[in-house]
């Protein structure tokens, strides 16, 4: 052994003190080799044998380890693949000590798990600068180990505020399909059905229908700017204007002296409307809106358009007709005006009020449905009817976009006016 490990001059402690475990058969090489390492400032071990070293490292898991090549009973190749199978959590650094010098055996060495090599007799300053090379790479690799373990832990935060917003969503999703309490209800004269499919969890889209004056029946269909959240609690604002259940509040109905309600014409309720969302809610969003007052002895109907699609009048005999003002949506400018607009539905008509998500859904080659694609559906659907109308159209929109997702919420009304017997 080179005694310049001896007189080898202390080096500086390293920042956080490393366990060493060295590795002999002899006593007086791994004396010397002791020797030193601790003046370096580490603190050390000592095993005879491949077999007593694994003992140790059971107990005590080094950071460095110094092994001979040759050694009676387990060498220092077979140690380092049982060293390596204990270490898998903590790497530990491994350097064989050996005369060996040929490509052959140094591969055989790296292959086995071993990290670097001394060439015996050993070399004070060789040594020390591999062992430091050895820490630099155990810094490394323990600082990507604490930093592995802050991605994990900050990973498995985020998955746990997800799951909890999703279980929150889910019941956003249940509270805001009970909006519509019901999906098909009959009259004497016709049958409501009703759809609303949002594009994720909750989304901006808002059917429904209320009972107006005697004989009349109030239908609207909403979509709200954006997707998610907040688009989803201003349709619940909305839905308490426009409630069923609570018909004072409703801002379509006038309460008579007799104690019933009258149908206010659908343009000064959409004015209403456009005046509260200014006025009283402290939102960027805006919405368009259809709003019809049915007649459901006569089958007269007369409506107020809000930037919303046109309504479709699937007549009989299979014609269709799309028409409408248009109109700005509300929410958007103060002092917007809206126009009223009627048509009259005749026994075997029926009455189609969707929103943009239908007309705006893109096909496989990229381009929309559109009014006229929205035709050639209803005419092909032409003897379907009530909730299976929109289990079909919902069908075949997955066929035309080649997806059973859809970017935008889709939802929709169905009145098939049957007429008085």
């Amino acid at each position: 052994m080179n005694v310049e490990l001896i007189q080898q001059e202390e080096a500086s402690a390293p920042d956080a003190t490393h366990r060493v475990l060295i590795v002999d058969d002899s006593r007086l090489q791994r004396k010397i080799l002791s020797s030193s390492v601790k003046r370096w400032g580490f603190e050390v071990y000592e095993a005879g044998s491949g077999e007593e070293a694994l003992s140790v490292c059971r107990d005590v898991l080094p950071d460095l380890v110094l092994s001979d090549w040759m050694m009676p009973g387990m060498t220092g190749l077979e140690f380092c693949a049982a060293f390596r199978e204990l270490s898998k959590d903590q790497y530990g650094y491994f350097i064989l000590l050996t005369s060996k010098s040929e490509k052959a055996e140094i591969a055989m060495g790296l292959e086995a798990g071993a990290d670097d090599f001394v060439t015996k007799p050993v070399d004070a300053n060789e040594l020390r600068a591999r062992i430091a090379a050895g820490e630099r790479i155990l810094h490394m690799q323990r600082e990507l180990t604490e930093k592995n373990r802050l991605i994990t832990d900050t990973l498995d935060e985020l998955q746990r505020l997800y799951d909890s917003l999703d279980s929150d969503l889910l019941e956003a999703k249940k509270l805001q399909q009970s909006l519509v309490r019901e999906r098909h209800k009959s009259f004497d004269t016709g049958d409501l059905s009703l759809m609303l499919r949002s594009s994720g969890h909750v989304g901006g889209d808002l059917v429904g229908f209320f009972p107006a004056q005697p004989g009349h029946l109030g239908l609207f269909s909403i979509d709200v700017s954006g997707h998610g959240i907040s688009s989803a609690l201003m349709t619940a604002r909305l839905a308490g204007y426009l409630s069923a259940a609570a018909p004072d509040q409703n801002v379509a109905l006038e309460r008579s002296d007799d104690g019933s309600y009258a149908f206010l014409p659908p343009e000064d309720v959409i004015e209403t409307l456009n005046d509260l969302v200014l006025d009283e809610m402290e939102t960027e969003h805006y919405f368009t809106l259809l709003l019809a007052d049915v007649d459901l002895t006569t089958g007269h109907v007369r409506m107020a358009q809000a930037g919303h699609p046109h309504p479709a009048v699937q007549r009989q005999d299979g014609t269709i007709e799309q028409d409408g003002p248009g109109g700005f949506p509300v929410g958007l400018m103060s002092g917007i005006s809206f126009t009223q607009f009627e048509t009259q539905l005749t026994p075997g008509d029926r009455l189609l009020l969707l929103s943009d998500g239908v007309t705006e859904c893109p096909g496989t080659d990229g381009e929309m449905l559109q009014e006229a694609g929205l035709a050639n559906l209803m005419q092909d659907l032409a003897d379907v009817s009530g909730p299976a109308f929109f289990e079909a159209l919902l069908w075949r929109m997955t066929e035309f976009a080649g997806e059973t997702t859809f970017p935008d919420d889709v939802s929709g009304i169905l009145f098939e006016f049957r007429g008085a017997d």
